[in-house]
């Protein structure tokens, strides 16, 4: 499609390339999609390689577009509309191949394979083998440190070991993919798409990240404390990392299912339990995602489509191996939204219910828009809508859809509790947010090498987070296989980005709907107005810098970590006074 040098091209070559451009993937995107679902909802070997094949075609459409649009970018004359949109093509591909003959099925094939592998994947408790969904689950439950020691390290070296070669050569074809459009490697191409340079973006989340890192520090040392009071010193020690699987979570990416041990006497009970409600009421997983639903609705959208129930994997199939990591698809672009999910009646499942759905409900907003501008303002955006919408999962909101007794709300003396509760999920999660992909950013530009994949990330995890692995890791481990979004080339900085946005947002709604409380007993539940200049904000999509739909909600353009810390301020300082007189740090 590119112009010769003969013949320069003009505004007018561009705009035919970009609408031949929007109709050709906009078509495309459908079959792709059902194949995906069809794979992700069924791992044969048939439909591995049906979704390597199209994940290749949809590869070589996209640097094909990419590379047409680098060629395309210093054209005169060219509005800014297209400029965008050339922007987008050159940086919309997570995983480039490059032109080379057979590098994009190879590319593909790997990357199929490495999902697949997750999918598969097999750790033990007590000797016995136990899928991915289970042991995760049971990560959460009351076990002992040995049986967390042998759940954690098995699913690391049985998952994540065998994918190392894989990725390595992964990273390889990508980069060569990368260097064609222009970009010095991966890691740059995808820092490029969030409207500023690489470097400014990866400035920018360093500074957000460092407001808000003396409130992390302050949670660390006080969990860590009471780990230890819990296990003894040859458990956990009073003073450097946590044990890695200690935190009720896999990954260490979240606390939350260890609050009962961290809890303050007195006001940490609160009262409840999400879980024991759903289950006292008799939810089932439909009944649950038909909850996150009507939260919607209250605030004036539309019904999910009867062929959302039809479609959506909600419960785990007995019959076959599926992706259980939760997803929320738009196959067709318009309306056939769909929810992937192996639910459980649990407190995280009802909440991870209300996030997929926001990105159902941001789908359906922006189905007006152009092709290339069917996606959220930036990625973190995407993240941030459900998650802000979860904020609003309070002990009134509990009480307004007849989960909770009036009577069992918690008084003012269990705020405490109730943000720790909440900081131990939202607050414990910042550091490792950042860190996967400044671990990927620095593996994609050569800095890591494949020697030291497993060194680094043993040792960045402890530079953010403060922890270290309860196992021995040799120079062979790769543990960052054993976290989803590594094998399944998901980039992850938009998960910290939706954790400061999703405040941002939240205090804006909460600002709208009139609210006069405390910042974290807010619940927008019902309120049209919050829900009427949220889907002005959601029906822009991608069509205008993240700024833009930034300001139209929340009335201001910049990212900030602000918001957060005035939610859990009160947190903070209860915190700063249980850790007087303690070593913190690590």
């Amino acid at each position: 499609m590119a112009q010769s040098a003969a013949k320069p091209a003009t505004a007018a070559d561009v705009a035919r390339f970009v609408a031949a451009a929007e109709k050709e993937s906009l078509d495309f995107s459908v079959d792709n999609a059902r194949v995906a679902w069809i794979n992700a909802t069924y791992i044969t070997d048939d439909t591995d390689a049906l979704a390597a094949q199209y994940g290749a075609k949809g590869t070589e459409m996209a640097v094909r577009f990419a590379l047409d649009a680098a060629r395309y970018q210093t054209v005169a004359g060219v509005s800014s509309e297209l400029q965008r949109k050339l922007t987008i093509l050159r940086t919309g591909i997570t995983l480039p191949a490059p032109t080379t003959a057979g590098a994009a099925t190879e590319l593909n094939t790997i990357a199929t394979r490495l999902q697949s592998a997750y999918g598969k994947g097999r750790g033990t408790l007590g000797g016995k083998e136990i899928n991915g969904s289970d042991i995760e689950d049971e990560m959460g439950k009351t076990h002992t440190p040995a049986e967390y020691q042998e759940m954690w390290t098995s699913w690391h070296d049985r998952v994540g070991k065998p994918m190392k070669a894989d990725f390595v050569r992964e990273v390889e074809i990508a980069n060569a993919g990368a260097k064609e459009l222009g970009f010095p490697d991966v890691g740059a191409m995808w820092r490029s798409a969030y409207d500023m340079p690489p470097d400014d973006f990866a400035a920018l989340t360093e500074k957000v990240w460092q407001e808000v890192k003396p409130l992390y520090d302050s949670l660390h040392c006080y969990t860590r404390t009471k780990l230890n009071e819990k296990y003894g010193d040859a458990v956990q020690a009073k003073t450097g990392p946590i044990r890695a699987d200690l935190l009720g979570n896999m990954w260490a990416q979240e606390w939350g299912n260890i609050y009962p041990l961290v809890a303050p006497p007195g006001s940490g009970d609160l009262g409840y339990d999400i879980t024991e409600l759903l289950k006292a009421k008799n939810y089932d997983a439909v009944k649950m995602v038909k909850a996150g639903e009507a939260f919607y609705s209250s605030l004036g959208f539309a019904p999910l489509p009867a062929t959302f129930w039809d479609r959506s994997q909600i419960v785990k199939p007995r019959d076959r191996e599926v992706v259980c990591h939760a997803s929320a698809w738009d196959v067709d672009n318009k309306d056939d939204l769909r929810i992937k999910m192996c639910t459980k009646v649990n407190a995280d499942d009802f909440t991870t219910i209300h996030h997929e759905l926001g990105h159902n409900y941001y789908q359906r907003a922006y189905n007006g828009q152009d092709a290339l501008y069917l996606n959220g303002a930036n990625d973190g955006f995407h993240e941030a809508i459900g998650d802000f919408v979860a904020l609003s999962i309070t002990p009134q909101y509990l009480v307004d859809i007849g989960l909770l007794d009036k009577a069992k709300v918690p008084s003012a003396d269990k705020d405490i509790g109730l943000l720790l509760r909440q900081a131990m999920d939202k607050v414990a999660f910042l550091p490792f947010g950042l860190l996967i992909d400044r671990w990927r950013w620095n593996v994609f530009d050569g800095s890591i090498k494949p020697a030291d994949y497993n060194t680094a990330w043993t040792e960045m995890r402890l530079r953010y987070q403060g922890i270290a692995p309860p196992s021995e890791r040799g120079p062979d481990a790769f543990d960052p296989g054993a976290k989803y979004h590594v094998p399944g080339n998901v980039p992850y900085t938009r998960y910290f980005l939706a954790r400061v946005l999703q405040f941002q947002f939240y205090q804006a709604a909460c600002k709208l709907s009139g609210w006069k409380g405390p910042l974290h007993r807010c619940s927008f539940y019902g309120n049209k107005a919050v829900g009427e200049k949220l889907n002005a904000m959601l029906t822009l999509g991608a069509s205008k810098p993240w700024p833009d739909a930034l300001q139209q909600f929340t009335g201001s353009r910049e990212m900030s970590g602000k918001a957060l810390l005035a939610y859990f301020a009160p947190l903070k300082g209860w915190l700063d006074r249980q850790n007087k007189g303690k070593v913190c740090g690590w």
